[in-house]
């Protein structure tokens, strides 16, 4: 399967090289970090003409007020079933749990997944995944919508935990239609702007 998450990448990606001075781009750490794997012809999703050109990713600025609180109510012994791609290939998936959070003084709800080909992978079976559009979808941002991986761990034990819009990243078929990523369900569509996180990828 083609599809894989970013942060596939990211985990072995080490951020700094003492010998290399030239300046990682990108305001954050995070974003320092998604550039440079972009930037890397051995792990980017670009295609050769928009790698040859590649200046960096764009984002939104980054903005405190979209990292947020969110309950989480799990959703135990829910079966892994199949989520349309942009392929005729199926990513499995099972709803892990329902987000309830405030954000513009709007209360939303999101589903978090939880990826049966992760599960069974040691090294990825912490990964929960995010998927959502919002009112920017398909214009300012990537009109399949966005991923946030989020993780098992990170969940605190009153059953809550931090969503940072600003950590948001594109499938990898926003770059390259060589790739199948997941299609965020219907019901993960948020009805305002997410004006954080990565924006759309303007071909060349």
């Amino acid at each position: 399967m083609k599809y894989f998450l970013i942060v596939a990448f990211l985990s072995l990606f080490v951020s700094c090289n003492s010998q290399d001075k030239r300046p990682l781009i990108g305001e954050t750490e995070y974003q320092q970090k998604l550039n440079a794997v972009f930037k890397d012809a051995s792990k980017s999703p670009l295609k050769n003409k928009d790698l040859k050109s590649f200046k960096g990713l764009d984002f939104f600025p980054v903005d405190s007020s979209y990292i947020i609180i969110a309950s989480i109510e799990k959703t135990p012994d829910t079966p892994f079933l199949g989520m349309a791609t942009n392929t005729e290939e199926k990513s499995y998936y099972r709803k892990f749990g329902i987000l309830t959070f405030t954000l513009k003084e709007k209360k939303l709800q999101l589903t978090l997944y939880e990826s049966l080909e992760e599960s069974e992978n040691p090294i990825f079976e912490d990964y929960l995944f995010l998927p959502f559009t919002d009112e920017t979808s398909g214009s300012d941002s990537y009109g399949g919508g966005r991923y946030m991986d989020v993780f098992k761990s990170k969940i605190n034990t009153n059953g809550t935990l931090e969503l940072n819009f600003n950590n948001t990243y594109n499938p990898y078929c926003a770059y390259n239609d060589d790739y199948s990523c997941p299609l965020t369900p219907r019901n993960n569509h948020l009805s305002l702007e997410i004006l954080s996180g990565v924006k759309d990828f303007k071909k060349q």
